[in-house]
């Protein structure tokens, strides 16, 4: 523009009519648009604590923590990225959802995070962890009548309505057998019991 002291005047007058062009940030909440990525939030009830989130997350803020028989999920926002990889490839698709809030200011970023807790499984005969309660019944619940063809899905199903109680203590020198079939465990573990039951050994 030739003449930007002309231009300065008219942007001058323009506020002085219409006033200043500015929000009222944070004296009133700002609504974002619709499709804002947010801080990312877990959902307590539609997380089965798979641990999908972790894997797809570009930025490594997920941390998935089995310590005894639980697995925490713990979301670190202040390194986030808001890519929303981990609520586009969420197993349950609600599990963990991009929401709304962006002031997220802290003064300790020991604070910035949030979490969820859930059941975890474990093999019953060798003690490594297979996966979450929640899990197990969700893919119960996908497969439906199929599950009776999964020993593990079977457990977690009845489990999960009470049909079950917790199994005594096994033995550690009692052989793997037959009688284990009926056990929570892991691929390792059902191999060698199918092995041991169709080759004797």
């Amino acid at each position: 523009m030739r003449k930007p002291k002309l231009r300065e005047l008219k942007e001058a007058l323009t506020a002085v009519v219409k006033g200043p062009y500015t929000t009222t940030f944070p004296f009133t909440p700002l609504q974002p648009a619709e499709a804002f990525r947010g801080q990312p939030e877990y959902s307590e009830e539609d997380c089965i604590g798979c641990g999908a989130c972790a894997e797809v997350c570009p930025a490594r803020t997920i941390d998935v923590i089995d310590e005894g028989d639980t697995r925490t999920l713990i979301h670190h926002y202040d390194n986030c990225i808001y890519c929303g990889q981990c609520e586009a490839l969420c197993t349950t698709k609600k599990g963990i959802v991009l929401g709304h809030n962006f002031a997220l200011a802290v003064f300790d970023r020991t604070q910035a995070v949030t979490k969820v807790e859930k059941e975890l499984v474990r093999c019953e005969h060798c003690g490594d962890v297979i996966t979450t309660l929640e899990h197990l019944e969700s893919i119960a619940r996908k497969v439906g009548s199929l599950a009776v063809a999964n020993p593990v899905l079977l457990v977690a199903l009845h489990k999960s309505m009470g049909l079950t109680t917790d199994p005594s203590q096994r033995p550690e020198d009692k052989p793997i057998g037959r009688g284990d079939t009926y056990l929570i465990m892991c691929p390792a573990c059902r191999r060698e019991v199918y092995l041991t039951e169709d080759w004797q050994g």
